[in-house]
């Protein structure tokens, strides 16, 4: 009996293990960053910093939220992902376990505990990105095999943002704040998308990057980029002048001869940079106005 017990203790934690893999630990902050963001913007009073709806958005945002977006995209990615270097490698390699499905559509139902929390402004937001991040993956829609669209509906990373804005300020955010994100967010994906390049052809997958090829790829996330910087430079030009890192970025990457696959990984490190910046920011005006 001993034994057995060991062996089941030694499953569920390899089983946890597993899905905190899936959920992309570097990237946790992709989700979890926009709503410290939101929350700073938003906020009227420092109390409102430490408030219920911001400690449970920036809660659910952190894990489960990741654990839902990519458990679907690992899911319906099984086949892609045979071929795909980065699974043996950073990433967890979906082998059909019957519990990811189960504990996929559970972190998405866990929204429903958060809505429970925020006020309605928040609620299309939360919406939102659980509507884009199933539809990016699963069929019939599978927005990530249609070049343009995969880039377009990754602007559901700015959602969570968005969502805590409103659910701080009680009123929506402001509309070049979406557009810049959603701008950054279409750049960041199709950036993200050029080490898979490769794999994804081999698998006659057709994506933004696929159809692009590298070089032009760079040029469309640095015009993203750009565009995302002058969109928060009408906005405060504080902000595009940190936002202008990034079609910096571009540029040098691709004029230089460090990889591709390389550069991608530096990305969550610089993303919480800026994002801490921009935090920064955000606290520095709501403390001394």
């Amino acid at each position: 009996m001993g034994n057995r017990e060991i062996g089941d203790r030694s499953t569920i934690l390899g089983d946890v293990s597993y899905l905190l893999t899936l959920s992309r630990p570097r990237f946790w902050l992709y989700l979890a960053g926009p709503v410290l963001v939101g929350v700073t913007y938003g906020a009227r009073t420092t109390d409102a910093l430490f408030s219920l709806a911001a400690i449970v958005l920036f809660g659910y945002f952190l894990l489960p939220a990741n654990v839902f977006l990519y458990g679907i995209n690992d899911v319906y990615d099984r086949d892609v992902d045979a071929e795909n270097p980065k699974k043996g490698d950073r990433e967890a390699r979906y082998r059909g376990q019957r519990y990811v499905p189960v504990v996929t559509g559970l972190c998405g139902g866990l929204v429903l505990a958060v809505v429970a929390v925020v006020p309605r402004a928040a609620w299309p937001w939360l919406a939102g990105f659980l509507a884009l991040g199933a539809a990016y993956s699963a069929p019939p829609l599978r927005f990530k095999t249609t070049p343009l669209l995969d880039s377009l509906s990754n602007g559901l990373y700015v959602l969570p943002g968005a969502a805590a804005y409103a659910a701080i300020a009680g009123t929506h955010p402001p509309v070049l704040a979406v557009v810049g994100g959603w701008l950054w967010a279409m750049g960041m994906h199709t950036f993200s998308a050029i080490p898979d390049i490769r794999p994804d052809r081999e698998s006659g997958i057709q994506t933004t990057a696929t159809v692009l090829g590298e070089r032009r790829t760079y040029a469309y996330c640095g015009t993203c980029w750009l565009a995302s910087a002058a969109a928060f430079a009408a906005l405060d030009p504080r902000l595009g002048a940190v936002m202008a890192v990034y079609p910096v970025l571009a540029v040098s990457i691709a004029l230089s001869s460090v990889a591709v696959d390389r550069a991608y990984w530096w990305f969550p490190a610089i993303n919480t940079g800026v994002g801490a910046v921009i935090t920064m920011g955000g606290l520095w005006r709501l403390m001394y106005g």
